[in-house]
């Protein structure tokens, strides 16, 4: 049965990492909002509280699992407690992220490692313990939330940009192997600037001091904006696999 209008996502399955915040709170609600049963994931119990609470408030339906995704076993009981919860996943947002800007001279390994752990190992996990379901299903939908870092390299993001390059890459493998043979579809979505916490995990001094000022010269976009690409992909019809959606800023 073909899903109403208004609800273009009703009797689907969704799942969002980072869900905390920024990109991946505003995906959440408006997921919620088509319709989707939404499995919120983040590590802060008290922001995904609020989310859950406040998505119900609007008539939707979320529940949470507090989740780390540079734990396999953290991700692998996030998607069985959804499965257990609302049924099979149709949708993986793979959103969590941390950017940790500095420049290679300094040599933040730590932070590097974080980076790599977050934003490659994460979408890895996610997607492993989803793959299964959606393969012997034949139909789902990953969504892999890069960066235009993803596409060009600028100084202090060296590290940052080839985990968003990895993320990339990683998604269009994807889509060459899953999505002609088991109709599995494959977005990766490139933010530009958006005003969200990410510069927050910035700790050398040189960066922070290099970005001041950035968003006076520039517009930023809206977590909403990136949500609305994202709902974009979902909800197209299933002949139609958005794989890259670069946004940016007008004034970027």
């Amino acid at each position: 049965m073909a899903a109403h209008k208004e609800a273009p996502l009703k009797g689907e399955v969704a799942i969002v990492t980072g869900a905390s915040s920024g990109i991946g709170e505003a995906t959440a609600k408006a997921l919620a909002k088509a319709g989707a049963s939404v499995m919120l994931a983040a590590r802060r119990k008290d922001r995904l509280e609020a989310l859950e609470q406040t998505i119900k408030d609007a008539g939707g339906n979320a529940q949470y699992v507090v989740t780390d995704v540079t734990s396999r076993k953290s991700v692998e009981h996030l998607v069985k407690t959804t499965e257990d919860a609302f049924g099979a996943v149709d949708i993986l947002v793979n959103n969590a992220g941390v950017m940790m800007l500095s420049y290679l001279e300094k040599t933040q390994v730590d932070e590097w490692d974080t980076m790599i752990d977050v934003n490659i190992k994460g979408v890895m996990y996610g997607t492993a313990a989803v793959l299964d379901s959606m393969i012997e299903r034949k139909r789902g939908h990953i969504i892999n939330v890069s960066s235009i870092a993803g596409r060009r390299v600028s100084p202090s993001a060296a590290v940052y940009c080839a985990t968003k390059f990895a993320v990339s890459a990683f998604s269009d493998g994807l889509r060459q192997e899953l999505s002609a043979k088991y109709g599995i579809r494959v977005t990766c979505i490139e933010p530009g600037i958006v005003a969200t916490e990410l510069t927050h995990h910035i700790t050398d001094k040189d960066v922070i001091e290099r970005f001041e000022g950035v968003f006076e010269r520039i517009t930023p976009l809206t977590s909403e904006d990136i949500a609305e690409g994202i709902m974009f992909a979902v909800t197209s019809p299933q002949r139609v696999n958005m794989l890259e959606m670069l946004v940016v800023p007008t004034s970027q």
